[in-house]
């Protein structure tokens, strides 16, 4: 697997200089300081003494989780349950420009940590607060696990197949979709306070309304329609059509769609049909979203009688839209996939995506591993000018762990 190309170091980073404090645990806010760390932020993960609960989603004893989605981090190892760890974390807010939590609404409160004494502490903070509902309504106070909003929010009813049980995502999509919106919100208002002159605020990111809106005009269908979305497998019933998985004579699979009505035209012609387009089921992308049943049987039948590979370089030859279904050791494989260095060795030699998105003038870079617990105690505390023997008295406190990081 080819490396990653290593930026010079003088190389600018857009986000060099801005300090953000991820005091979240597992996927949503990982997320979104991820983002921020592989364009040059100072990410600073404030974690108990045992650690970020990402850390035990073990791989055959890797916490891969971690190893991914906390590269270019720091470790800052603390037990907020001691007065003096308040103290730390808002001499370290003093010096931030985002702060990142997940707990459930009101707890940050009782932690003495309060959105009022965090903008109080620094006028400038951007304050991200990631649940499952959001700070207020009748399901705030509820835990914000994304399979409880893949649940809620329409995603599970329409994925699957219309016989069978709806399906949950197999990746922890909500809390993937809230990091990528917050990690877009946090540099609005990051925008908001330094350049146009106004002040911190608070980022009120559930994980439900994020989810929600990428899933399509379901409130807009529903009103037009008065039904809801349907699971309709990998067909698309409401949008272009034919759209579908398909199997080939060697067993494996390909994905076609037609989006637009040309691209149907050229699939009925490379398969030899172009009187499909006079059938008058078939002439339109409404008509054949109504006879979506016997259309896909002719398809279907057609594809059986090649092997994937000659079919897909046939119909590729004919400007049709399709796609082999691959796995992760096709895309590791794939020329284009090496080409690019999508996939890319990390420092500590495990395997990674590249950094999203590529910019011409200050691109990404990946310049360290994951940390260990605590790894950066010391560093962060010079930071905000403690002294060593201050360092000494916190760990006979119990504020800090020993000196010697955990893995």
């Amino acid at each position: 697997m080819r490396q990653m190309q290593a930026h010079s170091d003088q190389t600018p980073s857009a986000l060099q200089g801005v300090r953000v404090l991820d005091i979240s645990r597992l996927v949503a806010g990982n997320i979104l300081t991820h983002a921020l760390a592989d364009f040059g932020a100072e990410v600073i993960k404030i974690e108990t003494p045992n650690g970020d609960a990402l850390r035990d989603w073990h791989v055959d004893g890797q916490s891969t989780f971690w190893q991914v989605y906390c590269r270019n981090k720091k470790s800052f190892a603390i037990n907020l349950r001691k007065a003096g760890g308040i103290d730390l974390i808002l001499k370290l807010v003093a010096t931030s420009h985002i702060f990142v939590e997940n707990f459930r609404p009101g707890t940050l409160e009782k932690m003495g940590l309060s959105p009022e004494v965090l903008l109080e502490t620094n006028p400038k903070l951007v304050i991200v607060r990631i649940s499952g509902f959001g700070q207020g309504g009748p399901y705030a106070s509820r835990p914000g696990f994304g399979t409880m909003i893949e649940a809620m929010s329409g995603f599970a009813s329409m994925n699957g197949f219309p016989d069978r049980e709806p399906v949950l995502p197999p990746v922890p999509l909500a809390d993937t979709v809230a990091g990528l919106y917050g990690s877009f919100s946090v540099m609005v208002a990051l925008r908001h306070a330094e350049v146009s002159g106004g002040r911190g605020q608070v980022i009120d990111l559930p994980l439900f309304d994020p989810l929600f809106a990428i899933l399509g005009p379901q409130a807009a269908d529903f009103e037009v329609t008065g039904k809801p979305r349907l699971r309709a497998g990998s067909r698309a019933t409401d949008g272009p059509t034919p759209r579908n998985t398909y199997q080939t004579r060697d067993g494996k699979w390909i994905a076609l769609s037609a989006a637009m009505q040309g691209t149907a035209e050229r699939l009925f012609h490379a398969i030899g049909m172009p009187e499909l387009m006079h059938d008058p089921r078939f002439a339109t992308n409404p008509a054949r979203a109504e006879n979506i049943e016997p259309l896909d049987e002719i398809l279907g039948n057609y594809f059986l009688g090649y092997d994937r590979d000659e079919l897909l370089d046939w119909l590729s030859s004919q400007d049709v839209t399709v796609a082999p279904v691959m796995d992760i050791s096709d895309i590791l494989a794939d020329p284009h996939v090496i080409e690019r260095q999508i996939v890319t060795r990390m420092p500590d030699g495990m395997l990674g995506h590249c950094v999203v998105p590529r910019l011409s003038g200050t691109p990404g870079k990946i310049s360290t591993s994951a940390p260990s617990i605590g790894e950066h105690n010391l560093e962060v505390l010079a930071s905000i000018g403690v002294a060593a023997d201050e360092v000494a008295s916190l760990i006979d406190e119990e504020v800090l762990p020993p000196r010697d990081p955990c893995p």
